[in-house]
């Protein structure tokens, strides 16, 4: 299965458009655990940068689930 990885600033990735704004940058992946990589590395080299991984169907991970996935833990 393919995961993405869409990453920018807030702005940008709230937006229902986000595919089309020159902001959002995406990446693809062929394993769930490539896509959390970059998606770690990702918040980890600035923590203002949005990211959002999905699957292959556009299911999005979020919430404490994508935390936990990602290695963090919920205070």
């Amino acid at each position: 299965m393919t995961y993405s990885v869409l990453y920018g600033d807030a702005a940008a990735m709230a937006s229902p458009e986000r595919h089309l704004d020159e902001r959002v940058r995406s990446e693809r992946f062929s394993t769930e655990h490539e896509a959390l990589t970059r998606a770690r590395e990702l918040i980890e080299e600035d923590a203002s940068t949005v990211v959002a991984v999905a699957d292959r169907s556009g299911n999005q991970l979020h919430g404490v689930r994508l935390q936990l996935r990602l290695g963090y833990t919920c205070d």
